[in-house]
């Protein structure tokens, strides 16, 4: 409940003479109390009277000029000043045409549309939002509005930037080289949803529920195959069909795959399980020492030996190593011994280690390559060597390239990086923490195609603040 506090003297002087700015066009201020809110913060309240326009006067049935029939006092939220908030009020005149019975209320041309509040609170409010490091709660105690009003604010802002008439998504203004694909978690439950960005700005061109094929047959028909003749390429990961839907609609585009995905296939189904099954087969046969040996070498084994001598060197200068990706941490190993003595001796112990070594290496040459069959010689060698081994695992990983043969080739002439992929899930993710979960789909979406398209400057140069 609104009271208004008992003012001195002094401040009923001050605040008869704090006028509101002029941008209010035809409100006069007459008089300001101060006001305390429901949420306990002061308010200043500027009462005055809105000026009568002619335009007001005329009824849109008849032309004829109506009079007053009644007085409706109004309210608006306006810019706040420092901590303390500012309402408008003032009395709002309803007008009554004899001739044909029609009746309206007077305009407020500094009027919010579907909101109490003005036009340069709308805006300050939009601004916020656009810079994009705010939250809907952070803006909404900044501005001293609710949090379903900054909402709908930012509803509509994205809507105006990123769609037509609020229902369809722009079509991209430019043509691009490459696209990206990918699903992420929306929902509990196994909801997903499915971005495809350009891969040379980062931007999210098409976001749609589901992982199916059916999302890149209606991003090509939203788009058109006159632009999708444009694009060279898409990148994607092996777990998907989007593959075949992309070639059963444009033949002409080369699908890759790139370094993250098969490394990361690679570490996860066949580097971690062959790990696994050897410990387990070493304790069956007794072999607890040698089975010891294999606990917390997950990190070990996945690196390269580049990045293990930087660690030794940097573990041996003093610097903490992180639990789990420092031998220095598991019992029995010295500070002497380090991660390359350690890892070679892995490799002397146990034939099928020596090999994950090899194919890991393998890999990582084959994708530094620029000619296209060489990197296919590569590659086949690779598929070879995991078929020899007769590991289930090695197998597995044996028919993943072969079955992807053609795109994971592909990147020797055509370098697209998971990066920007990456970096999309990453903000994804940032979003939904920062907003607690976004329950509104609608909203979520258009919330990522404007994150996407803002990048972040760190230290920016004096010179460019002055400019």
């Amino acid at each position: 409940m609104n009271y208004t506090q008992t003012l001195t003297q002094s401040q009923e002087l001050c605040l008869n003479h704090f006028l509101i700015p002029n941008t209010l066009r035809g409100f006069h201020n007459t008089n300001t109390t101060i006001e305390t809110t429901r949420s306990q913060r002061d308010a200043y309240c500027m009462h005055g009277i809105l000026e009568v326009q002619e335009t007001d006067k005329v009824c849109s049935g008849c032309g004829k000029v109506m009079h007053i029939n009644n007085r409706k006092p109004c309210t608006l939220r306006h810019l706040s000043i420092g901590a303390t908030l500012m309402h408008v009020r003032f009395d709002r005149p309803q007008f009554y045409c004899v001739s044909c019975r029609n009746s309206k209320m007077q305009s407020v041309p500094f009027k919010a549309e579907n909101h109490f509040i003005t036009i340069e609170l709308e805006n300050y409010t939009r601004d916020l939002l656009s810079i994009g490091t705010y939250t809907l709660k952070q803006v909404a105690e900044i501005t001293g509005l609710g949090k379903n009003t900054v909402k709908a604010i930012d509803l509509k802002r994205l809507k105006e930037l990123y769609t037509i008439d609020g229902e369809v998504l722009k079509k991209p203004e430019d043509y691009t080289r490459y696209l990206g694909i990918d699903e992420f978690k929306l929902h509990d439950g196994h909801k997903y949803a499915t971005h495809i960005i350009d891969m040379e700005t980062g931007h999210i061109l098409w976001i749609a529920h589901g992982k199916k094929k059916q999302v890149v047959y209606d991003f090509i028909e939203h788009v058109g195959l006159k632009w999708m003749d444009h694009v060279e390429a898409v990148a994607c990961d092996m777990n998907s069909n989007y593959q075949e839907a992309f070639e059963e609609k444009c033949e002409h585009i080369q699908v890759v795959f790139d370094h993250f995905h098969i490394i990361k296939n690679f570490n996860d189904k066949v580097i971690n399980e062959v790990r696994k099954d050897e410990q387990n087969r070493l304790k069956n046969e007794g072999n607890i020492e040698a089975a010891a040996a294999l606990k917390k070498t997950r990190y070990i084994l996945m690196s390269s030996r580049e990045t293990l001598i930087r660690k030794d060197n940097e573990a041996r200068n003093g610097k903490i190593i992180k639990e789990g990706s420092s031998l220095f941490n598991i019992p029995n190993i010295t500070r002497k011994e380090g991660h390359e003595v350690r890892y070679d001796e892995l490799l002397k112990e146990n034939a099928l280690i020596f090999t994950l070594d090899v194919v890991k290496e393998k890999l990582r040459y084959a994708y530094t390559l620029n000619d296209e069959s060489k990197m296919a010689d590569e590659i086949s060698s690779i598929v070879e060597i995991c078929q020899a081994t007769k590991n289930k695992h090695f197998q597995w990983f044996g028919r993943l390239l072969d079955n992807h043969f053609e795109g994971i080739i592909a990147h020797a002439t055509i370098k697209i990086s998971a990066g920007k992929i990456e970096g999309i899930n990453n903000k994804i993710k940032t979003l939904r923490r920062q907003g607690y979960g976004y329950p509104d789909d609608e909203y979520f979406f258009l919330k990522l195609i404007d994150a996407s398209r803002k990048t972040y400057v760190r230290n920016v140069p004096s010179h460019k603040i002055c400019d």
